[in-house]
């Protein structure tokens, strides 16, 4: 079932939906090109921090307002005028319209986990619905954050997969949801025990991230870059995970950011993975794991193998093997993924004692493993449910 057309490139002109061949007219399997819809109205972080000064100067204002506007973002994660009091009382309001629009509106929040989960469905300007997820363990705060609204992978197990793509996000829609977590954080942490400076980054949310490329690239620096240019969170702690893109890994691979790339494989074998993630037709697998491989060599990070798994489908040991053969030698990990099922989904999570044969037989073969802590079960915790209950 391979698209027709080629895929020259991850960052193309958005507008094309691939058709699928034997899917019929109208029914695309692979959808790499964004529907085209409004754009969001511009804002403070999509402006290049190279830029700034030459931007303030188009509206009339001092070149400098860039510097101090940044560091009350990125630095104090405020968006509130009236706490920017370096700047004149005069000017504060207006700087906040022209530069802050309200980008993300809090439809729906849903906290489980003694208040340790909290996952947020946000209403886009065109009402788009994008999902985040913030998780705050012992020793990190992680947020889970989406690149698309929905997504055109149709991997049929994953509730975004199968809702579709809506839109691909702009630079600043993708970095404030960092914003807004980081700041809940900061003023609403809830268990002082616990940390509570958001740390880790992970690009897991709603969308494949290489499909979106240049707006996901834009955000990764001004996620790592130091205020007052960005957030200043460490590369290393950020994930940008993908089904597959072979052009968008190798670019990626190129860009000089050392974050840790996660691969979608969820089967080592072609014939199972064309059906669990469908970009397998276009670069099978022997082709994502050299992309793979030739990243971990230029970046000198280990590549997460990500792995979903699916009750009697690719839990078995023999694909436990198949997948050592693949990694074997390779600088990577594999994290398993038990299946937090969609509603009326065919598809489920192992069961437990297969899901440990499974990573007994891993570790046999010397490949590292973990099995995914599962948080968020009760609060349609996989990724997309929240926006499918809210359509």
């Amino acid at each position: 079932m391979a698209p027709a057309g080629e895929f020259a490139d991850p960052d193309q002109d958005p507008g094309t939906q691939t058709e699928a061949q034997g899917q019929g007219p109208g029914k695309p399997l692979l959808v790499f090109d964004a529907p085209k819809r409004g754009k969001p109205p511009r804002h403070f972080a999509d402006i290049d921090p190279d830029d700034r000064k030459s931007v303030l100067a188009e509206v009339g204002e001092k070149p400098f307002r860039g510097d101090q506007m940044a560091r009350h973002y990125f630095g104090r994660l405020s968006t509130s005028p009236e706490e920017w009091t370096d700047l004149p009382a005069t000017r504060r309001g207006d700087l906040a319209d022209r530069f802050f629009p309200p980008l993300l509106t809090l439809v729906r929040e849903q906290r489980t986990d003694a208040d340790q989960t909290r996952k947020s469905l946000w209403r886009l300007h065109d009402g788009a619905l994008v999902e985040s997820v913030l998780m705050r363990y012992p020793d990190r705060v992680t947020i889970c954050i989406s690149s698309q609204a929905g997504c055109g992978m149709n991997c049929p197990f994953c509730a975004t997969g199968q809702a579709g793509l809506t839109r691909n996000l702009s630079t600043a829609e993708i970095v404030d949801q960092v914003v807004r977590g980081a700041r809940d954080m900061a003023y609403n942490p809830g268990d002082e025990e616990a940390p509570r400076r958001l740390s880790n980054v992970v690009f897991m949310g709603m969308g494949e991230a290489l499909a979106n490329y240049r707006p996901s690239i834009a955000a990764l620096r001004r996620l790592t870059e130091p205020v007052p240019r960005g957030l200043g969170l460490s590369a290393r702690r950020i994930t940008m995970s993908t089904v597959g893109l072979v052009p968008g890994m190798r670019k990626l691979a190129a860009e000089g950011i050392p974050v840790t790339l996660a691969v979608s494989l969820h089967a080592p074998d072609d014939e199972l993975r064309n059906t669990l993630v469908p970009i397998n037709t276009r670069w099978p697998v022997a082709e994502v794991m050299q992309a793979a491989w030739e990243y971990a060599d230029r970046t000198g990070r280990r590549v997460s193998i990500e792995y979903a798994m699916i009750r009697d489908i690719n839990d078995q040991v023999w694909r436990a093997d198949a997948l050592a053969d693949l990694l074997t030698g390779q600088l990577a990990h594999v994290n398993l993924i038990p299946l937090n099922p969609t509603p009326g989904s065919i598809w489920t999570a192992s069961r437990r004692s297969d899901e440990q044969a499974f990573v007994r037989r891993l570790q046999q073969r010397g490949i590292p493993v973990s099995v995914r802590d599962t948080r968020g079960q009760e609060i349609d915790g996989a990724c997309g449910q929240l926006a499918a209950s809210d359509l």
